[in-house]
């Protein structure tokens, strides 16, 4: 649920790629073939997207799997519940697809493009579904590993026939000798998906770590954004800085 147009996005539900990482094939396995398939679900204390809550501050599970060909292709689902309401309903599905893959020593891109999808939302004012086009650059330098994305999402009628971009830069790194890796980001919103913000341009920001355990993670984050207040408590409460917790498992 990637945009805020709707009335404000149905006043925020009526009141955000962190991936879940693979099990290690172990080394006597037989070879997997051309696909590899992963996957695993997610409990998040408040789906954040870009730093604004949707899910109305409340607990979700989150399934995702994703079909990868070794030339770099992939092509996945992920999903999440939603707070119910008549426009988007309670489920949101992201469908994506594309390639990615190291194009040189330390660097890695990925294109690729979601379409976001409400499978039992209603709206009379026109559709609510919508597609964006998504790009990363990532480069390790030693133990860090820096990731510039860049989201546009083109003018279509959900957007309110306006189009929006979203720049993020982040960091991250383990800590040696430990399963932790420390990670911070800071993301740029201008357009359709900022229609809280004044001018629809605002910031958010997240700071935190994850914790591996085999196919367990355990994640917490400070989440905020430079968002103003309106004035109407329970829209305001959806963009307040919060921490927020995770439990995963993956395959």
């Amino acid at each position: 649920m990637k945009f805020l147009t709707k009335a404000c996005f149905g006043m925020l539900l009526a009141t955000s790629a962190m991936a879940t990482p693979a099990m290690a094939q172990d080394a006597t396995d037989a070879p997997s073939g051309p696909i590899t398939v992963s996957g695993g679900v997610d409990l998040v204390s408040d789906y954040r997207f870009r730093g604004i809550s949707l899910s109305n501050e409340k607990v979700e599970v989150q399934p995702t799997i994703t079909l990868t060909h070794e030339s770099g292709f992939y092509a996945g689902v992920w999903g999440s519940g939603l707070p119910k309401t008549d426009e988007y309903g309670k489920v949101e599905v992201d469908l994506y697809a594309g390639w990615g893959g190291e194009v040189a020593p330390g660097t890695s891109v990925d294109i690729g493009a979601t379409y976001y999808w409400y499978p039992d939302g209603k709206d009379a004012f026109g559709p609510v579904d919508y597609v964006e086009i998504i790009g990363k650059l990532s480069h390790d330098i030693g133990p860090v590993s820096a990731t510039g994305t860049v989201a546009y999402a083109p003018s279509q009628k959900s957007l309110g026939s306006d189009d929006n971009i979203y720049l993020n830069f982040g960091l991250s790194s383990g800590i040696p000798n430990s399963p932790v890796t420390l990670d911070a980001s800071l993301g740029y919103t201008s357009g359709s998906l900022g229609a809280l913000a004044p001018g629809g341009d605002y910031l958010d920001w997240t700071v935190g770590a994850t914790f591996a355990a085999g196919p367990m993670t355990f994640g917490i984050h400070y989440v905020d954004t430079d968002i103003k207040k309106s004035g109407i408590p329970a829209v305001d409460t959806l963009f307040d800085p919060t921490v927020v917790f995770k439990l995963g498992v993956g395959f």
